[in-house]
């Protein structure tokens, strides 16, 4: 009598996230591997220009209070899954230098995932495994931008759940968390 066995998937490895071609954006969730091509130039355009309003005050101090640390695609190592937010912070009392690695081990305070219509499907699936190691290595606020219905949806940890802490929109000027100390303006974010 022959027996069958069930086939157990091969856990993702980070030798197989290296060895994937440098146009794909690579990340192990939940022993799972993903590959992504680069972002759409809007995608891009979102990030850069969030990233321009968001580290004068809080990265350098500009017109702000200072006091965190702002990272474009860090590549985080957070228990086995490895994953690389659009963008990443953290509080300078909990990682007042950037070590000269290349990726990080400490979880951030705060994420932001910028959404692509041409990986939606993917997104979805991943943003919902990506949320729940978020919540598990207690990152405390996620936003997740919208370039292309324009909008910015913030959470916030609230025990092991995510909370929507705001919607915005368009051409609002928010004060978002964490960084409502200063007043961002959404219009100028959109391509």
């Amino acid at each position: 009598m022959s027996q069958t066995r069930a086939r157990v998937p091969k856990r993702a490895t980070y030798a197989d996230l290296v060895a994937l071609p440098d146009h794909l954006v690579g990340e192990i969730l939940s022993g799972e591997l993903y590959a992504s091509p680069r972002p759409r130039l809007r995608h891009a355009m979102a990030a850069t220009r969030l990233t321009g309003r968001l580290s004068p005050p809080f990265d350098d101090g500009l017109g702000g209070p200072g006091g965190w640390c702002i990272l474009i695609e860090p590549e985080l190592h957070l228990g086995e899954d490895v994953v690389v937010p659009d963008l990443a912070g953290w509080r300078r009392e909990r990682l007042p230098a950037i070590p000269d690695e290349p990726h990080l081990a400490l979880a951030p305070d705060w994420v932001c995932e910028i959404l692509s219509p041409s990986t939606e499907r993917i997104d979805t699936e991943r943003r919902g495994l990506k949320l729940r190691i978020y919540a598990r290595e207690k990152v405390s606020h996620a936003w997740l931008v919208n370039p292309a219905t324009r909008t910015l949806e913030v959470l916030r940890l609230e025990g092991e759940d995510w909370l929507i802490a705001s919607v915005s929109s368009e051409a609002e000027a928010i004060h978002a968390e964490p960084f409502d100390a200063v007043e961002i303006d959404l219009a100028g974010v959109w391509l």
